[in-house]
């Protein structure tokens, strides 16, 4: 076949050859199908070369939200699909190769590797919490608890009252930077439990209010890979931390199973 391969994501042969492959509408107009490649199965479709080329796309994804919004929800959804089946290594959205042997030649330098990560995520998920804390609650508690700030208070209130408004001042940034150190510790402190149900767990940058579209902060954004027999201890886990942290403005989102993206990642 002629144009670009569009790679979804690579599974082990092995498995290919004794599950029956689904039927899946490919990016554009083209069903996905596969190829071997030895040990490892390539899912892929082809792109028209008349319609697309390496610089049409990419001039799409810096200048087309509408069209990068519907392909990217499409790539997430045939890998999504894809992982309930298969062991998958996911690829980023929009990974190309200029024609088959380039893909054979990818995947063949990379084998060792490929069949370790196989070996990693078969029989494991991967999951995501998001932790949120409501910022005026915590400060409430910061401000009232922690005996940095009550030792500055005490200072403050042995100054003459010109001094005091400047250092009240200064007061309120320590209580700021008290409070990120606060947030701080009890995040690490839940990941480092959670971590103890997981094979693996890595620590992700936080969103923005204006990215999740809530009112509350996000203070913690972690991924976990974790053997399927524990996901429910885990999940029972986050459950209680949420009932224990509710009052003190803290908010759990845990997500998943979805496919290895931050366990099994190839450039």
């Amino acid at each position: 076949m002629g144009g670009l391969i569009y790679l979804y994501g690579l599974i082990p042969t092995k498995e290919g050859t004794e599950k029956s492959f689904p039927s899946f509408k490919g990016f554009d107009t083209e069903d996905v199908y596969i190829i071997p490649i030895g040990n490892i199965t390539a899912i892929v479709c082809t792109l028209n070369s008349d319609k697309y080329s390496e610089e049409s796309i990419k001039d799409k994804i810096n200048n087309d939200m509408e069209w990068l919004q519907a392909k990217a929800f499409h790539h997430h959804e045939t890998v999504m699909a894809l992982s309930k089946i298969f062991t998958i290594i996911p690829l980023k959205f929009c990974t190309l190769y200029n024609n088959q042997d380039s893909l054979k030649t990818a995947v063949l330098s990379n084998e060792t590797k490929m069949m370790d990560t196989f070996a990693l995520i078969s029989g494991n998920e991967e999951w995501n919490l998001k932790m949120y804390c409501d910022d005026q609650v915590l400060k409430e508690r910061v401000s009232l608890g922690n005996p940095v700030i009550e030792a500055k208070r005490a200072e403050i209130s042995q100054l003459p009252k010109g001094k005091q408004f400047f250092e009240k001042k200064k007061l309120d940034k320590l209580i700021e930077s008290e409070l990120e150190e606060e947030k701080n510790k009890i995040s690490e402190k839940v990941h480092s439990h959670l971590t103890e149900f997981a094979l693996k767990g890595n620590v992700k940058r936080t969103w923005s209010k204006d990215v999740t579209g809530r009112k509350d902060n996000m203070a913690w954004n972690s991924v976990y890979l974790i053997s399927e027999s524990k996901v429910e201890k885990f999940l029972e886990q986050i459950q209680q931390y949420e009932k224990e942290m509710r009052e003190t403005g803290w908010r759990f989102e845990a997500s998943g199973p979805w496919p290895a993206y931050h366990f099994s990642s190839f450039s």
